[in-house]
């Protein structure tokens, strides 16, 4: 145990753990398998017992510089290193290394049913290969082989605590792998009593499909997922897909980008949705779910981002032919390399390989917005809640990368119906593609039912397709309600109508009014006319009188000067 000194409270001990270096397995038991210690693996054929246990030495080798033995007792050395091989497991390059020995043992019934026969010569074996490379792990595939020969449950018991006693005693952390009982975990059922920790595999089929899970049933001395978790065996080998290996810690974007449709922008605030958000397109089959994603991925390839497209309905041809009719060229970005497509058949496999192909597909291609269209394909073959749940950790993973994530909904029943309930509350973005019935008509309609973090329209818009392309038609109501197709053709018509005669009728009063201006401006120009004239003959007279006046004067003052020069005789 390791000491942790924790201030204010009592010291902890945690509890040395050797990782496995299998992808998800080390996250659910917060670092690997006890170190030291014994750890069963069990589960009925084909679950990858061995393939984990191979996996757990070979890691330990390569990653972390820990030796190991393995021990097997129903394959040869030569099938070991065969069957491995196609996982990228160089068997032998390792032993030549000195960190790996494959021991390959039969045991006969005939040679070990002698009623005294015990483990002391195998122990002996393994303690040499041990002490001959240092190894510090080992993998005894399986532990029911071992002991098939044995006829006595009371000697199986004894030995079998006698085994895990030494391993335990030499500090070896051991992958012991056994087969699934009746009523039980293994045949004999004592095995998972004496290891310190028992990992449960499965392999179950729901509709045809096959599923793998995952659970961690005991884990003594550390707290660990006890959940079932989906895993797949694929070209990396063995891989576990833990929802909890994703936290809510992920960085988020103030950053807008455009959905691709004008009219779809301007109902989400004017400026598209959040980059690294998720939106989810909801709709009957032939409302334009498909169209609506691709022209997601259009608007991001014009600004020179990746984007990756799955489809389980489509073929690569149908969608470039289909989206080309609206006016969309996505072969162009496909032969530019910022489109790529991944289609595939939704029941080729289980839902744990489709999570982890688009996920690897995902890490290879580093895209800016992923498409999945459409989600709800997935659950043929499965049930709601392993679509929910694999759903929910697709969209944690794509958010904690930072991906824009667009993912379609066919809403045809009551069960899909239930999926997008499990899922909408996990998508930022919620559009619904419904369609309209009025006036012997069924017309698109498109609402946002739902956009966190910014101002978004709350009403039905038209949703038009055609060779011009996508259009968002603005929200027209009449008497009934809202207007689509002819009706909403016959209104704009009419209001067409309406405002061309409105606009005839004010040129006429304009050109009424402008005639009437000219008049009266013709009548002032004559009345100023009159006046001048008149000013001109007044002032005339004016002056006339003036010069009348002014004679009468001088006529008076000359009469004056006339008697002031009389003779005085002449006055007398």
């Amino acid at each position: 145990m390791a000491d942790v000194e924790d201030p204010g409270r009592r010291t902890r001990l945690f509890l040395p753990k050797s990782p496995t270096g299998i992808a998800g397995f080390d996250e659910i038991t917060d670092g690997g398998l006890p170190a030291g210690r014994p750890s069963l693996v069990c589960g009925p054929p084909g679950t990858g017992k061995s393939l984990f246990a191979v996996q757990f030495l070979v890691n330990g080798a390569t990653r972390y510089g820990e030796p190991g033995v393995f021990l097997t007792f129903e394959e040869s050395r030569e099938e070991l290193v065969s069957n491995v091989r196609s996982f990228g497991f160089d068997i032998e390059g390792i032993e030549r290394d000195g960190l790996l020995l494959v021991d390959a043992l039969s045991m006969e019934p005939q040679v070990v049913d002698t009623g005294d026969f015990d483990l002391e010569a195998l122990i002996v074996r393994l303690g040499y290969a041990v002490d001959k490379l240092g190894a510090k792990r080992v993998a005894i595939d399986n532990v029911e082989a071992l002991f098939a020969g044995f006829g006595k449950p009371s000697l199986v018991r004894s030995e079998l605590r006698r085994l895990f006693r030494w391993l335990k005693d030499h500090e070896v952390t051991t992958v012991i792998t056994g087969e699934r009982g009746e009523g039980r975990l293994t045949r004999h059922g004592i095995e998972e009593y004496l290891s310190d920790c028992v990992v449960v595999l499965d392999d179950r089929v729901v509709q045809d499909v096959a599923t793998r899970r995952v659970r961690v049933m005991k884990y003594r001395g550390s707290t660990h997922g006890r959940n079932e978790y989906p895993f797949l065996i694929g070209a990396d080998g063995f891989e576990v897909l833990p929802i909890t290996s994703l936290g809510l810690s992920q960085d988020v974007s103030s950053e807008r980008v455009s959905t691709g449709v004008a009219g779809l922008d301007e109902m989400l605030g004017g400026q598209g949705v959040f980059r690294g958000s998720g939106v989810l397109v909801s709709g009957t089959s032939g409302t334009g779910k498909t169209t609506i994603a691709a022209s997601f991925a259009d608007a991001a390839c014009r600004r020179g981002e990746k984007v990756l497209f799955f489809s389980f309905e489509e073929a690569e041809s149908e969608i470039f032919r289909n989206m080309a009719s609206v006016g969309l060229d996505l072969a162009g970005w496909v032969q530019q390399g910022l489109l790529r497509f991944h289609c595939e058949r939704p029941t080729t496999r289980g839902l744990e390989d489709h999570l982890a192909t688009m996920q690897r597909l995902i890490r290879d291609f580093e895209p800016m917005l992923v498409v999945i269209d459409p989600v709800t394909s997935l659950a043929r073959g499965a049930t709601p809640f392993d679509v929910s749940a694999m759903l929910m950790r697709q969209v944690y993973y794509l958010k904690a990368a930072g991906i824009t994530a667009v993912m379609t909904v066919l809403s045809a029943d009551s069960r899909t119906e239930q999926t997008i309930l499990n899922i909408s509350s996990l998508v930022d973005t919620f559009l619904e593609v419904v369609m309209l019935s009025a006036f012997g008509e069924r017309n698109r309609g498109l609402y946002v039912l739902k956009s966190r973090g910014m101002a978004h329209s709350n009403q039905i818009r038209e949703f038009l397709l055609s060779d011009r392309g996508v259009d968002v038609v603005p929200v027209m109501i009449g008497p009934e309600g809202v207007l689509t197709g002819s009706a909403r053709i016959a209104a704009e018509s009419a209001e067409r109508t309406t405002a061309e005669e409105l606009s005839k009728e004010s040129a006429e009063l304009v050109r009424a009014l402008e005639r009437r201006r000219e008049s009266v401006d013709a009548h002032v120009a004559t009345l100023r006319a009159d006046f001048a004239a008149e000013e001109r003959l007044t002032r005339r007279l004016i002056e006339a009188s003036e010069q009348r006046v002014e004679a009468v004067n001088q006529d008076r003052l000359a009469q004056g000067r006339r008697r002031t020069a009389r003779p005085e005789s002449d006055q007398q």
